[in-house]
């Protein structure tokens, strides 16, 4: 939907948080984004990528990629385009989501009819997260959310069984997500499974490195366990250890909407199940998400509740229901 007189323009934004987010890797205290608007015949098209260090992203990274691209989309380059032209990754899921927002606006078409939704999208139940703090606080946090359909518990390995029965203790009720982000090793995933199945806990998240988790091959876990550091695109699929059953797919991974869809599309092929999960974002970054997580076995979303302010129009949350951004927000046909 590019083409001449089409124009691209991307900027680094700072979110700064409510309160501190803690997983076993550190601590963020501001979300650190970059937009991207792609503009033709009046109408304009946004889209938000989250560079994540982990993954060797910075923000000078992720806009010098999106200038490198500056050309081809002034000249045409279409979403399907960019898979060619650049990885996956924060930079490409900016632009990828730009031009899915700017096509709409164009065609009259939103991206949620051209998927095949149901308009307006239905409030979906999102996990509420709980940072890794001491197992006090975290039961505080937990009580505070014992009425939300689903919530996840950062851990990591200094003694995640006292983590894990704190907020089980303040919220019986809540499905649960457990992450301890990469800092288990077999001996933590195996020693507690019997634990895991005592608090019912639903999904097990990426447990061991990515590096390291050939280790799952052949591991019949009582506890579904889902990929997330260690998939990205579908072509990491071939390469996944046996002990996975569901795959986390987020857009700054698999670098935008057009990414993710392909993802989603080949997991199914191999009876993998389907997570939705986020950066903490805006709910810029969040929007076009929310075009995947209606069919998702569960969604993790809750970045934009996060921040301090969000943008306005943006999502809102009502004890765990993560209700669409306002008409208009993003992918509309205006």
């Amino acid at each position: 939907m590019a083409g001449a007189g089409t124009t691209l323009s991307a900027r680094h934004e700072s979110l700064p948080l409510a309160r501190p987010f803690r997983i076993s890797r550190g601590v963020k205290t501001a979300a650190e984004v970059v937009t991207v608007a792609i503009g033709r015949d009046g109408k304009v098209g946004r889209g938000e990528g989250v560079p994540y260090p982990r993954y060797g992203e910075s923000v000078e990274s992720a806009l010098a990629a999106i200038e490198a691209q500056k050309g081809p989309i002034e000249a045409g380059a279409s979403r399907h385009d960019l898979l060619d032209l650049m990885p996956a990754g924060a930079a490409r899921n900016a632009l990828d989501c730009a031009l899915w927002d700017l096509e709409a606006r164009l065609t009259g078409r939103s991206v949620f009819a051209t998927l095949g939704l149901a308009e307006p999208l239905a409030p979906i139940a999102t996990a509420l997260t709980i940072g890794l703090d001491t197992p006090d606080a975290m039961r505080d946090a937990a009580r505070e959310l014992a009425r939300a359909p689903l919530v996840k518990v950062k851990v990591d390995s200094s003694d995640p069984a006292a983590q894990l029965r704190a907020v089980r203790e303040a919220a019986p009720d809540p499905r649960l997500i457990v992450d301890p982000n990469e800092s288990w090793s077999m001996k933590e995933v195996e020693g507690l499974q019997e634990l895991m199945i005592d608090l019912r806990v639903d999904l097990l998240e990426q447990p061991l490195p990515a590096g390291e988790d050939r280790a799952l091959d052949g591991f019949a876990s009582a506890i579904p366990i889902a990929a997330d550091e260690s998939i990205h695109t579908a072509s990491d699929l071939d390469n996944l250890a046996s002990g996975y059953g569901v795959v986390n797919v987020k857009l700054d991974k698999a670098g935008g909407l057009t990414g993710a869809l392909q993802l989603i599309d080949q997991a199914r092929e191999r009876e993998l199940g389907i997570m939705i999960g986020c950066m903490i974002s805006s709910s810029l970054s969040i929007a076009p998400a929310l075009a995947l997580a209606a069919d998702s076995a569960f969604a993790d979303l809750d970045g934009p509740l996060w921040l301090m302010e969000d943008r306005s129009d943006g999502v809102s949350c009502d004890r765990g229901m993560l209700h669409r951004p306002c008409e208009g927000f993003w992918g509309a046909a205006n």
